[in-house]
């Protein structure tokens, strides 16, 4: 195999945002759209020029012509479709969150290992040059030893009522769609796994948590603080502290054309600015790299499942009202 050729499960309008950066490489090519509406595929297929349409997820699963499945469904199908995908000997580029439990992810595992296939959690952000350059700047401790981290992520979603993320058993809920975004960016920079969470929540008319605060501890003593939202403006940022500075990035999650951060010492600052291409460009070459070349994913399974776990334990204080211990 020396290209990827891809297929959309779904015409949902995310989906569109990877067409660009597959049409970009020359190790990709864009080959189906699946619908469980052969209208909606059709549509879709003409609107974005793509050559096959299929009317169900199945019939798209079933071309052998196609080999990876981008998987943007809503989060309670994200575990469920990934496995019949991996089960039909197709790699999986799947939308966060990968899964809704612990025990989905460890089946989303075992079938890719069973089925000798690539499955990762299409998290853009970690493979933006913009973040790869934070850490890689961090690493050197420009800012001195971490003492806390904060991130926010949240939007007002009240104007759209009927929405699926205000639907509990959708996996629906602000810290699911948004707050996974600051909770796995904390993790990532701290490189290690909370033991302490204490999660609080408003919750919606539906059940779901439209407001989320959650704290961390790290066994170094880091200390970490995250906000996700339905009910808020549009918010964005993570902060860094450090014992001689801070690192703030105002647009982490999804980096503007002109991408950069900005690193704080008392009354001076100092710009560091990231030259990027198209938002989702690198994981579609983190996926090339791990089929056709066999390269260590960026985000592995494993990284996948310690998400899953924290958000869980967060939503479990948030409920109980208690502090939960982990490890």
């Amino acid at each position: 195999m020396n290209k990827l050729r891809w297929g959309l499960l779904s015409t949902a309008r995310i989906s569109s945002a990877v067409i660009p950066p597959i049409r970009l490489s020359h190790r990709s090519e864009l080959l189906g759209v699946a619908s469980r509406d052969q209208t909606k595929a059709d549509a879709h297929a003409r609107g974005n020029d793509i050559p096959r349409a299929y009317g169900t997820y199945e019939a798209m699963l079933a071309d052998p012509e196609i080999n990876v499945i981008y998987n943007p469904l809503p989060n309670h199908m994200h575990a469920g479709w990934t496995i019949k995908a991996a089960e039909a000997g197709k790699h999986v580029l799947c939308e966060k969150p990968l899964a809704l439990s612990v025990a989905e992810v460890d089946r989303v595992m075992a079938a890719a290992r069973a089925n000798n296939v690539v499955v990762a959690e299409a998290f853009m952000y970690k493979h933006h040059p913009q973040t790869l350059k934070a850490l890689d700047l961090l690493k050197n401790k420009p800012i001195g030893d971490l003492l806390t981290i904060k991130g926010v992520f949240t939007f007002d979603l009240t104007p759209r009522p009927d929405d699926i993320r205000w639907v509990p058993e959708y996996g629906g809920g602000s810290i699911w769609d948004v707050g996974c975004y600051p909770i796995s960016f904390t993790r990532l920079i701290a490189q290690a796994e909370p033991i302490e969470v204490l999660g609080w929540q408003t919750t919606s008319a539906s059940g779901v948590d439209e407001v989320f605060v959650g704290q961390l501890r790290f066994a170094s003593g880091l200390l970490a603080q995250f906000e996700s939202g339905f009910h808020t403006p549009y918010r964005s940022w993570m902060e860094v502290v450090g014992t001689r500075g801070s690192m703030f990035i105002g647009a982490p999650f999804k980096p503007a054309d002109r991408a950069f951060f900005t690193l704080n010492y008392g009354d001076r600052s100092e710009q560091i600015e990231v030259g990027a291409g198209p938002l989702y460009q690198g994981e579609i070459e983190d996926m090339e790299n791990a089929v056709l070349d066999g390269k260590p994913q960026r985000i592995p399974l494993e990284d996948s499942r310690h998400n899953v776990a924290l958000i869980l334990a967060c939503l479990e204080s948030a409920r109980t009202g208690q502090i939960v211990r982990l490890g």
